[in-house]
């Protein structure tokens, strides 16, 4: 955090009170802004809240004219649209802070992948006594239809959206990882864009580097890892217009000028991949999907699927479609397995971790029930292998009934779940709905693209929890979000290639596996039948 000289209180934040035990993103204790938010918050105060508010009527009329819409679930169990959430006071980053948190995502992806490939091939993680392999085998994804088979330049986590919050001291912490179908980025670039329309003023004064580009890189990294030599076709594959992120999947596929296709739209011929098109089949050399492993194929998942394409995952194996992200990378974003990522730094990077855990506990462990089951009352506990904040519990705002119902609960399936350390998350000034600011809980989840190299978008998607007191920030429960604004001091930019501190990546070593973009068809089927 920034050092705090001798300010004024903001007076758009009067009454501003941070919840004990937190820290804030913009302003001290006394309400007066830290160093790097000074502009801003000066430029709230001229705004008024009365102009503030009134830009917030016109955000929700143009999000929902527009579609920018979220689904939630109503009080009557209903699942309607929302006007997208947006919250119109940024949340502020200078350039140093990025750099930490950039590189430390960078090396969380490059441990998290190297993970991956070791699951489905060599296991020397579990032959080093690391990670248990019962514990990898017995996860809800875990794929075994893909053990054996590894994609393009041994890249799986071709996009990830890792969960970081800041805690009571101010230190970076990533919560959990995500690199199955990570979803927000649409609304990033959305949030900027309003941004810019609705309360272009408090850009005055700013050097906020662009997030723009992402739909280009994106784009980059399916059309590298593409088993063709020339002119690539990549396909963004959704379960539907009836799925709560359609519109990130017609968003991005726009963007990136490539077709937006719906299970009936793919078939598979001879183990190769085609969409249908007027003018008839045509080949698909890479799939960004936006559904998760169990739907993909009927043949090889789940056989009751209605959204998946029989025999892709054949055409996957022989080598003759890329699919991002890759099949199987959920095992890796697994709530158990995210307690074993320090030590995947430590065992397949040989470097310490820049981004600390949450300290957290597997309940499957006895000594660690026993002590978690203790001390009910003061943690969080999570199901292993739920997202979007479903199943969570949190200690210290439970009932005596709630505490006894959750441990009955882990005593029955205590593999079923996770408890952590309950985290302070910082809070951000945030408009209430009459133009005045209060403190919110916030965090922050930054995309990276991994492809060629990996690249992270300046920022990222800042979620807030809008209930007073909650730290649920997940959009299907209720959260907003914030545009997320990283300095530009010219000091580390981002723009124009890889960031020269990072590592370069390089692939797992396998001699007869060719990489650059191309699989070899053999090599992949001896590889198959020697696993």
């Amino acid at each position: 955090m920034s050092e705090v000289e001798t300010e004024p209180a903001a007076a758009i934040a009067a009454g501003y009170a941070i919840p004990a035990g937190s820290c804030d993103e913009l302003l001290d204790s006394g309400g007066r802004p830290l160093s790097h938010a000074r502009t801003l918050m000066a430029a709230l105060d001229r705004l008024g809240p009365e102009a503030l508010s009134a830009a917030g009527k016109r955000r929700d009329t143009i999000f929902m004219q527009q579609g920018i819409t979220f689904e939630v679930a109503g009080s009557d169990g209903e699942r309607r649209d929302r006007a997208w959430p947006l919250d119109l006071v940024p949340r502020v980053l200078t350039s140093a802070e990025w750099t930490i948190i950039k590189r430390g995502l960078a090396q969380r992806i490059r441990a998290l992948n190297a993970f991956v490939d070791d699951v489905y091939h060599a296991h020397e993680i579990v032959q080093a006594g690391i990670v248990p392999w019962s514990l990898i085998v017995s996860r809800k994804e875990f794929a075994r239809p893909v053990h054996g088979v590894r994609p393009p330049g041994g890249v799986y986590c071709h996009v990830a959206g890792c969960d970081l919050v800041r805690d009571g001291e101010g230190r970076w912490r990533v919560l959990e990882d995500n690199v199955r179908t990570p979803s927000g980025i649409s609304y990033v670039l959305e949030n900027r864009v309003a941004m810019t329309r609705l309360v272009p003023e408090l850009f005055a004064g700013h050097r906020v580097r662009p997030v723009d580009q992402y739909p280009s890189l994106l784009l980059d990294a399916l059309r590298a890892v593409a088993p063709a030599e020339n002119e690539p076709t990549v396909v963004l594959w959704t379960p539907g217009a009836m799925n709560s992120a359609y519109f990130e999947h017609a968003f991005l596929a726009r963007q990136m000028g490539v077709e937006l296709v719906e299970p009936t739209d793919l078939v598979v011929r001879d183990a190769v991949c085609y969409m249908r098109t007027t003018a008839g089949l045509q080949r698909v050399h890479t799939i960004y999907r936006r559904l998760d492993d169990s739907f993909i194929d009927p043949l090889e998942f789940r056989p009751d699927s209605l959204l998946g394409v029989p025999g892709l995952v054949r055409a996957y194996r022989a080598g003759t479609v890329a699919i991002a992200n890759a099949i199987g990378t959920g095992v890796a974003d697994d709530k158990a397995i995210y307690s074993f990522v320090p030590a995947m730094i430590r065992f397949y990077l040989d470097e310490e971790p820049i981004l600390e855990n949450v300290p957290t506990y597997l309940l499957s462990n006895d000594k660690e029930r026993a002590h978690v089951l203790g001390r009910l009352e003061q943690v969080v506990v999570k199901p292993t292998s739920e997202s979007g904040g479903k199943g969570v519990f949190i200690g210290p705002h439970a009932t005596k009934a709630e505490l006894q119902e959750q441990a009955r609960m882990i005593e029955d399936d205590p593999s079923r779940w996770i408890a952590q350390e309950l985290v302070h998350l910082s809070t951000a000034p945030t408009e209430i709905g009459d133009g005045r600011l209060q403190p919110r809980h916030v965090d922050l989840r930054p995309f990276a693209v991994f492809g060629e190299e990996i690249r992270i978008v300046p920022g990222g998607l800042t979620r807030v929890a809008l209930e007073e007191g909650s730290m649920i920030v997940n959009s299907s429960a209720g959260g907003g979000s914030k545009d997320t604004w990283v300095l530009d001091d010219g000091a580390d930019s981002d723009q124009g290639g890889r960031d020269p501190l990072l590592p370069p990546y390089r692939p797992p070593r396998l001699p007869d596996v060719r990489y650059g973009g191309t699989w070899s068809n053999q090599a992949q089927q001896q590889q198959q039948r020697r696993d």
